[in-house]
């Protein structure tokens, strides 16, 4: 039986940049991951991947950006003064990650791109955002 939308499927993945650097990969988390196709729950590409796959079938796909975690957009790049930025116990540098609240409560990473005298310049698209990514899927279980 081929996946279609709707469908509960585990799979193992390992995800790498193009460079073959591993970003992620379900053995880390000790468990397939599961998710229902085509409800919006995984990235575009990768949900569109596992359609038409069957039980126990791998594949390997690259995903650009448009169909991941998107473009990088330069409009995402936010100096904010360093005195608004509090609770730090060492000093700001470019590539830490920070820990932010939206107005709704959730919490997100943001990036620092680069600290000045007054100003520090977030980051605050996706880690993923601009990159190529591919992925080695096994359909572990279609229900």
């Amino acid at each position: 039986m081929a996946v279609k939308k709707g469908d509960k499927v585990k799979v193992d993945y390992t995800g790498t940049f193009e460079d073959g650097t591993v970003f992620d990969a379900s053995e880390k988390h000790g468990q397939p991951l599961e998710f229902e196709v085509g409800a919006g729950q995984m990235i575009e590409g990768f949900d569109k991947a596992v359609v038409g796959m069957k039980k126990g079938e791998e594949k390997e796909i690259s995903i650009k950006p448009e169909e991941a975690y998107g473009v990088h957009r330069p409009e995402l790049m936010k100096k904010v003064p360093k005195e608004a930025i509090k609770g730090m116990d060492q000093e700001p540098k470019p590539g830490m990650m920070l820990g932010l609240a939206a107005p709704d409560g959730r919490q997100f990473a943001v990036k620092i791109a680069a600290v000045s005298e007054k100003e520090i310049t977030l980051d605050l698209n996706h880690p993923l955002a601009g990159k190529t990514l591919k992925f080695k899927i096994k359909v572990v279980d279609v229900s």
